[in-house]
């Protein structure tokens, strides 16, 4: 890497975390340290909530979606803006009302001390699991660019985040989201104007995005009713709805962002511009995945993206066949296996036939187009058996090492073709997405374990004190869980999955507390128990496919399996229906519920 883009990329992290330290230095008090001053306006607010939620994930997975499946993910964020409105007028009058640090504490307020510590148990859980592959995802980038051990990788990346964050807590969290959400928006743009300009050598804009479309890169709308499918109109509207809920109004990583905000006003106004911006903020970025992949129809594609692999495989075949004299015919292929013999031809088929739909295109050949078409398609299919058996290949061969490269696409993409100082702006951009979640993250984590769980009188001073002891422990377990995590399907998928397991039983609760006054603590508790562990359950089962069917044609099926979003609706659906019979078989109090008006 030139060095200019490591002049761009450390100045850039030096830059934020030194302000972020710098700007919090005097800010001891436990107002600032723990919910972030309350003195933010709706656009401090909104771009924090932003920050929060784009992670490093964000720009490495999400193009790395679009390239592989095309735009339908978008349909993940549909149920947002109708979930920020519930949130902005429901969830966040209350909160100011009560005047609470944490969600949970609404909670404990609401039902009782157990019920709170079950809710804020879960969140600990998942967001600790949430903060260690939020760490995990930008060392993948870092350890493929400097060749160092992932795990040591990560220490340096979440040492850096527990740096500010320790000094600065909730103030500090929020002044440097500002700082990268400049980044963010501006590496994304750099990414998608040169993607363009360097697909028009053999492509307009137009034509790249009608031969995505052929492709089946652009459905954005699915209508399928069918549960198994990820990714629906319906399973984004409602289940994305709900998982939404659950995260931007539960999730004290996103509540203290709006917390921090001068008022109920500022707060909700902050929600809506998320509202506005998040879904063109994610098409945006899953549009720049399908350009590039658009762009290596007609590029060559390497059979692997993770280089480091690649590598590997390549000395192992140096000391198996030893050297070849220089002149042989088959030098310039070696060490190349079969495998990578065919995908070099199969690449040059792809260009060819890119090329010819393109230009047959042009001419209003409509014949000569759907041949080229279908030439490519074919070609594409037995790209993707090549692929896999390569990455078959990978895992007999280096056992120990992650054959999944799905992850790796943008940023090699990024690596091989964009121009000096782009890189390294592209990398601070990854970066800055990493330490703004991770840092949120850890704050949350830190103030809800010591509000809400320990849970013991303190002066402000100590206050402080503790919640910073509290955020180096969480991040010392964040980097251990960084340090053994392996790639799921996808990274972005990795922390949906995760956060689908847990938020419909958190948001089961809180709805409960919210709008259904005469269900006691002891009724949900029980309920949120049962729940909880039936998605467990369930998960593992699906997991495992024990129940799933083989016809003869050879399809496999498996009745239990649903969509993960669809989790979100399920769970809150079963614990207000349990909460409820629970409520009818448990003898009154004599001390009602606690009342809130909605």
């Amino acid at each position: 890497m030139h060095w200019l883009d490591w002049l761009i990329l450390f100045g850039t992290l030096g830059f934020i975390v030194g302000y972020g330290v710098w700007k919090t230095r005097k800010d001891a008090t436990s107002e600032n340290y723990l919910r972030g001053g309350s003195d933010n306006r709706w656009w401090a607010v909104g771009l924090s909530v932003m920050a929060t939620q784009a992670s490093a994930i964000t720009f490495l997975s999400t193009p790395g979606q679009g390239f592989l499946d095309g735009m339908g993910f978008i349909q993940f964020y549909f149920g947002l803006p109708l979930a920020m409105i519930v949130i902005g007028y429901v969830f966040i009058p209350l909160y100011y009302k009560m005047n609470v640090y944490t969600a949970y504490e609404f909670i404990g307020k609401r039902f009782d001390n157990r019920t709170r510590l079950l809710t804020a148990g879960l969140f600990l859980f998942q967001r600790g699991l949430a903060a260690g592959i939020t760490i995990y995802a930008p060392s993948i980038i870092l350890s493929k660019i400097l060749h160092w051990p992932l795990s040591w990788t990560c220490v340096f990346i979440g040492g850096l985040v527990i740096l500010y964050t320790t000094s600065g807590g909730a103030k500090a969290v929020g002044v440097t989201h500002k700082q990268q959400m400049a980044v963010m928006f501006l590496g994304i743009f750099a990414a998608f104007g040169f993607t363009i300009y360097y697909l028009s050598s053999n492509a307009s804009f137009t034509e790249g995005m009608s031969l995505a479309a052929s492709l089946g890169k652009m459905e954005i709308v699915n209508t399928s009713w069918d549960p198994a499918t990820k990714y629906t109109l319906w399973s984004g509207l409602i289940g994305g709805f709900f998982l939404q809920l659950s995260y931007f109004g539960t999730d004290q990583s996103q509540v203290q962002r709006y917390l921090g905000g001068k008022d109920i006003k500022q707060a909700r106004q902050g929600l809506f511009m998320n509202a506005i911006l998040k879904i063109p903020m994610q098409f945006f970025i899953l549009l720049t995945g399908v350009l590039v992949y658009v762009f290596y129809l007609f590029h060559a594609a390497p059979i692997h993206w993770n280089s480091a692999n690649v590598e590997a495989m390549t000395n192992i075949a140096y000391e198996e066949r030893g050297p070849l004299v220089v002149g042989e015919k088959e030098y310039l292929d070696y060490p190349l296996n079969p495998v990578q013999l065919m995908h070099r031809s199969t690449t040059d088929s792809i260009r060819t036939n890119a090329n010819a739909w393109i230009t047959a295109g042009r001419q209003q050949d409509t014949e000569a187009q759907n041949a080229a078409h279908e030439r490519l398609t074919q070609n594409l299919a037995h790209d993707g058996q090549l692929r896999s058996a390569y990455r078959d290949e990978i895992k007999e061969t280096l056992p120990d090492r992650e054959p999944n490269d799905k992850d790796y696409i943008f940023v090699s993409y990024v690596m091989d073709f964009l121009p000096v100082g782009i890189v390294g702006l592209l990398l601070a951009m990854i970066f800055s997405a990493g330490m703004s979640s991770t840092s949120a993250e850890l704050s949350s984590l830190a103030t809800t374990s010591i509000v809400d769980i320990v849970q013991r009188d303190r002066t402000d001073a100590q206050q402080v004190k503790a919640t910073k002891r509290a955020t180096i422990v969480f991040g010392l377990l964040a980097l251990a869980f960084a340090a053994i995590f392996h790639l799921f399907e996808n990274l972005i998928q990795a922390v949906n999955i995760l956060g689908s397991l847990f938020y419909g039983t958190i948001l089961g609760i809180f709805l409960v507390a919210f709008f259904i006054k005469r269900i006691g603590g002891t009724a949900v508790f029980a309920a949120a128990l049962i729940t909880q562990a039936l998605v467990l359950i369930h998960f593992a089962l699906d997991t495992l496919e024990l129940f799933a069917v083989t016809d003869t044609y050879g399809i496999t099926s498996d009745p239990l399996e649903i969509g993960f979003l669809w989790y979100n609706l399920i769970a809150p659906a079963i614990l207000v229906a349990l909460a409820f019979l629970f409520q009818q078989l448990i003898p009154p109090r004599t001390d009602p519920p606690v009342e809130f008006n909605v």
